[in-house]
């Protein structure tokens, strides 16, 4: 079976890896994925992807590409003759693209479709307070992430867990059930499901917008919204006209002097013992660690050390 395998994150890494070491049944024939370019500072040396370092490391060929929809890519695509093409955390492919596949083109998205349907299901999983997630191969169709359903293994998401931690289990995950796509589809016995448009939502983009901490929530929303979008993009919020990121965070049980709790708002912050304590709809949590604009990431001890008072009675908005 010749394979062509698309994609450009570490997320995609392991699928890459499990796929070359499945057999030789699998022919990994081409390896697609973005071009190099600065990775850590827009001052920084271009890097290649996680997937182009983990292919030129296997021996494989490598494209990398600006425009899928350029119809020179297309032509490439199809001179290498794909019996199936891979997707992994990469572009939305077009029809012209994805149909040169002899046996189809599936995705793997790390969900259990038709939930969390976009660009960042585990960051709005663990947003939303969900205790369970997977991953889903599916076929490709023209209407992004909506094809039937092929293969789903499920997961639970620890209560601490961060988007970071959690996407690095669903990589491995989703390694298991690539390969075991390939085979179904090599044997043809893939059996697909088509997706229950009822049970459909969405995961966006993530933007400066939607990252911003809303500290009138509850505290519980408020740590999974931070441990969601923790290590990046970060959730953030202002100190003194200062942008601040915070990482980690979890509920306390704090409480101020009665006279003094009853004069608090949402995003007030206190420092006591060493501690940092920042206040939500209905309570306290304690933030662990942080990053201030311009700083390197700091424990919170780190930051409480900078207040000379044992109040800060300031607060973050």
């Amino acid at each position: 079976m010749r394979i062509i395998f698309m994609g450009t994150p570490a997320f995609a890494v392991p699928s890459l890896r499990a796929i070359a070491e499945a057999g030789d049944d699998f022919e990994l024939v081409l390896a697609v994925t973005g071009r190099d370019k600065p990775r850590r500072s827009s001052r920084a040396e271009p890097e290649p992807t996680p997937v182009k370092k983990a292919a030129l490391e296997l021996g494989l060929n490598v494209l990398e590409v600006d425009d899928v929809r350029n119809p020179r890519f297309a032509g490439t695509v199809a001179r290498y003759r794909p019996d199936v093409i891979v997707v992994a955390a990469f572009r939305i492919l077009p029809p012209g693209v994805f149909e040169l596949a002899r046996l189809g083109a599936f995705n793997l998205h790390a969900s259990l479709l038709p939930a969390y349907r976009g660009a960042a299901p585990v960051n709005w999983a663990i947003i939303n307070g969900e205790k369970e997630t997977g991953v889903t191969t599916f076929f490709l169709q023209k209407t992004v992430d909506t094809g039937n359903i092929i293969l789903r293994k499920s997961t639970a998401i620890g209560p601490d867990e961060t988007a970071g931690e959690l996407a690095g289990r669903l990589s491995e995950t989703g390694a298991e059930v690539v390969v075991r796509t390939l085979q179904l589809i090599r044997d043809g016995r893939a059996e697909v499901s088509v997706q229950d448009e009822r049970f459909a939502s969405r995961a966006p983009k993530l933007t400066p917008e939607n990252t911003r901490i809303d500290w009138v929530e509850p505290v519980e929303a408020i740590c999974d919204f931070i441990r969601g979008l923790a290590p990046k993009p970060a959730a953030w919020t202002l100190f003194d006209h200062r942008k601040v990121k915070i990482f980690k965070a979890v509920p306390a049980g704090f409480h101020l002097p009665e006279a003094d709790e009853q004069k608090t708002v949402p995003g007030r912050f206190c420092i006591e013992n060493n501690r940092l304590y920042a206040m939500g709809l209905d309570g306290w949590l304690e933030i662990l660690s942080l990053q201030m604009e311009g700083k390197r990431a700091m424990d919170a001890g780190e930051f409480c050390r900078g207040f000379r008072c044992r109040d800060a009675a300031a607060s973050f908005s």
